[in-house]
């Protein structure tokens, strides 16, 4: 039992650091250009389809991440400047509107290129295998993603805590007018974070590929949990978003694989097989709605950004 309880608690950090790298960039352009990005889940689904097309092609999982990460930039860039700059001024609801088109426009276009059917995307042969984690043997891949995920921590606390362009970051999301006025390119300013939240956004897509299906509509799932994420660790804090991901992963996780066990131990085994994944995949939701009741702001608004 307790091999059991460890192994999902690794899961669940791992499943928390790939909403890390998606909720990092988007808090960061909600939470300081004040912009509703649904088009953050067509940015991840493009990286893994980015990263297996490379791969496919080249047999080499690190050009595929570098493809993903490049491709997802590019991508960023020129929809920050052909469409998202002209809404910034905008209602939220056109942000919404705009970006849910942008989403249903990127969802048929993969179909066009890549198929309906699920694309492929292999585990790397040198990450094929296991390692011995705390006495308990748990996948090589897996424990890859969660160092990929906590070096895009220490390097996204790096960017934000001690260079000039983290301060920038900083002072923009307290009050970006005052940054415009002291001679900032705030164009410029925006359309980097835009990038760097691609670029995490086309990480995390190009790491989930191997164990999720690579295919068309994949990023709504996990944008809609990446906003949970973001509500609850608080808008605008990189920091918050770590934490909250984290507990996102550790609690949807192990409540998809123990609540349905401990449902059979106080009421008929069919009706917990059927009740528990049903209320497991609610968690997440109930926690949201309980840090909202107790503290509206976000469990870590507190935290520096």
């Amino acid at each position: 039992m307790t091999t059991l309880v460890l192994s999902q608690l690794l899961n669940g950090v791992q499943y928390g650091v790939l909403l890390f790298l998606l909720a990092a960039g988007l808090t960061l352009v909600f939470g300081i250009m004040s912009f509703v990005n649904l088009t953050h889940g067509s940015l991840y689904m493009l990286g893994a389809y980015f990263g297996a097309t490379a791969y496919n092609h080249t047999d080499s999982f690190l050009l595929a991440i570098v493809a993903a990460v490049g491709g997802c930039i590019i991508v960023g860039f020129i929809l920050e400047r052909t469409a998202v700059s002209r809404l910034y001024s905008r209602d939220h609801l056109d942000h919404v509107l705009v970006t849910f088109g942008l989403l249903l426009f990127f969802n048929e276009m993969a179909q066009i290129i890549w198929g309906t059917q699920p694309y492929f995307l292999p585990v790397p042969a040198w990450l094929d295998s296991t390692v011995n984690l705390f006495g308990i043997t748990y996948p090589s891949y897996r424990f890859a993603i969660i160092v990929a995920g906590l070096l895009a921590a220490v390097g996204s606390y790096w960017l934000i805590h001690k260079t000039r362009l983290g301060m920038l970051i900083r002072a923009g999301s307290v009050n970006p007018q005052m940054i415009g006025a002291l001679g900032i390119n705030i164009k410029f300013l925006n359309a980097l974070l835009f990038g760097v939240g691609a670029a995490l956004a086309g990480l995390a897509g190009v790491m989930a590929g191997p164990i999720l299906s690579v295919q068309s509509g994949m990023g709504e799932p996990v944008l809609i949990t990446t906003l949970v994420v973001i509500v609850i660790g608080g808008i605008g804090s990189v920091s918050g978003a770590f934490y909250a991901a984290l507990v996102v992963g550790i609690v949807d996780t192990l409540g998809r694989a123990f609540l349905p066990m401990l449902l059979r131990e106080v009421m008929a085994r069919d009706i917990a097989n059927a009740a528990g994944p049903a209320i497991a995949s609610m968690l997440i939701y109930v926690l949201m709605a309980v840090v909202l009741a107790i503290r509206p702001q976000g469990l870590f608004a507190g935290a520096k950004k």
